[in-house]
């Protein structure tokens, strides 16, 4: 559904709608006004039938030989598409984000970007490579050089991967920080010199410098406040599209995700258990943990067109990465673990078009469910929607 301002005004940034509704987990605001709002473009689904732009086949990342942060993933990103990466911290969504670029060192698998294999490439090959797939990292001010200008910073990349000279490439830095809504006259500013969203903006411009077909957000509006977050999200949505840029988008914001992505993937202990497009998963999601997460976004109350929940409370502990249990990573926390469950891990299977899940019971399955909750001699779980949250969040 598309937010429509009823009014717009001048804002340094962006045109401001005076009113307009946005939410995320936490936090609810309601025509308000001096804040935009996310957009909601439409969008058509991906054609599953197109190649992928970006591949990764048993993609795995070892820290310290014990540690296993990214475990065999399989993933395909269309060229185009907006792929969100979503689950709780520490699930290994930053670290596959790092692998896919290569700046983290994968320990198994490979990654095949535009028919070409770069989990080998060289150090030289990897560089001009990288002209094509870019990231934005979730700590602006740590990933910008405090002793440089933003003019110089955003302009790097095109002299390492383009081989621009000094001045085009300058010139091309005014250009990128007028296009993300700054002025061309900051260029010659320090990073300490701006706000945090403005700070956002110039990673965005630094990631666009050298024109690539993919680029990795990771958690880009995490840190910044609900008006700024949906400033970025309307500019990094506008760029998609007019650049038809490929993305992979790194949030625990499913809030933020619903508005961005057109695939969602859901990782929980390095593992990435279901993949969905975006409104097949909001409608009805099939892992258990992809109900859980979901259940936790607020809903406002009153409106046809949200579903409110039932809240799903996980018990148990996180397992200890070092250590993960046997057979599903998440029986330690899933209401219908069985003794197949603790033995055998399930398959990343493909359920219906374009969805797959990893779990031996998904929400498609009623009937396997309520045998699994006979085998634990439970009643079987309902997550339906009901008229008010009124459970308990532990």
């Amino acid at each position: 559904m598309r937010v429509r301002p009823s009014g717009v005004r001048d804002h340094p940034d962006t045109r401001v709608p005076r009113s307009f509704r946005f939410w995320t987990p936490g936090c609810v605001l309601a025509r308000r006004a001096d804040h935009p709002s996310p957009r909601r473009e439409p969008e058509h689904p991906v054609n599953t039938r197109r190649p992928p732009l970006l591949s990764a086949s048993g993609l795995s990342v070892t820290y310290g030989g014990s540690v296993t942060a990214v475990c065999e993933v399989d993933l395909e990103v269309a060229e185009g598409e907006t792929l969100a990466l979503v689950g709780e911290s520490g699930c290994g969504k930053s670290t596959l984000g790092r692998a896919l670029l290569r700046l983290e060192p994968a320990s198994a698998g490979t990654i095949t970007f535009a028919g070409t294999d770069i989990s080998r490439l060289s150090r030289a090959g990897l560089r001009l490579a990288r002209a094509d797939m870019q990231m934005v990292f979730q700590d602006p001010m740590g990933s910008l050089n405090p002793r440089r200008s933003i003019g110089a910073i955003i302009a790097e990349p095109l002299r390492q991967t383009r081989g621009v000279s000094v001045a085009d490439a300058l010139r091309r830095a005014r250009e990128l920080l007028e296009r993300v809504g700054l002025s061309a006259s900051m260029a010659d500013r320090r990073p300490h010199e701006f706000s945090g969203g403005q700070r956002q903006r110039i990673g965005i411009a630094r990631a666009l410098a050298s024109s690539p077909r993919f680029i990795v957000a990771d958690e880009p509006v995490s840190a910044l406040d609900v008006s700024v977050q949906a400033q970025v999200i309307n500019l990094l949505g506008d760029l998609t599209r007019q650049e038809n840029l490929t993305m992979v988008f790194i949030s625990h914001d499913l809030g933020v995700v619903r508005h961005v992505a057109t695939r969602v993937a859901v990782m929980y202990l390095g593992q990435i258990v279901e993949i969905a497009d975006r409104d097949d998963f909001f409608a009805g999601p099939e892992h258990p943990y992809s109900e859980a997460l979901l259940s936790a976004v607020p809903a406002l109350r009153g409106d046809p067109s949200e579903v409110v929940r039932e809240r799903i409370v996980l018990r148990g502990e996180l397992p200890n990465p070092a250590a993960p249990p046997a057979g599903c990573r998440f029986n330690t926390r899933c209401a219908y673990a069985t003794d197949l469950c603790l033995t055998e891990t399930p398959a990343l299977r493909e359920i219906t078009e374009g969805r797959m899940v990893r779990c031996h019971f998904p929400a498609s399955d009623p009937d396997g469910r309520a045998v699994a909750a006979v085998d634990r001699d439970e009643d079987p779980i309902e997550h339906t929607a009901i008229s008010s949250p009124t459970k308990e969040i532990a």
